[in-house]
């Protein structure tokens, strides 16, 4: 396809929510262990590496299970409503 073309991204309500129960508790980890919950998640967003987020409260795994292409957009869309 020519370099117009634009791709469409959706995500879905339900979706929106699992990220929102999902950064909360990984907030929430991140702060009971004495990190900077948002330096540590915006390490992990920039660069993928998992040890950017705590085992505490299974933190880390729950982190994961999240695509990272609709984190961001999920963060984005909050940040401008």
């Amino acid at each position: 396809m020519g370099s117009d073309y634009t791709r469409k991204f959706q995500i879905t309500q339900d979706k929106s929510e699992e990220i929102r129960s999902v950064l909360t508790c990984v907030y929430d980890a991140l702060q009971q262990k004495g990190y900077n919950p948002i330096n540590q998640i915006v390490g992990y967003i920039l660069s993928e590496d998992p040890t950017y987020i705590t085992n505490y409260n299974n933190a880390r795994t729950l982190i994961r299970q999240l695509d990272r292409d609709e984190l961001l957009q999920e963060l984005v869309k909050q940040y401008l409503s």
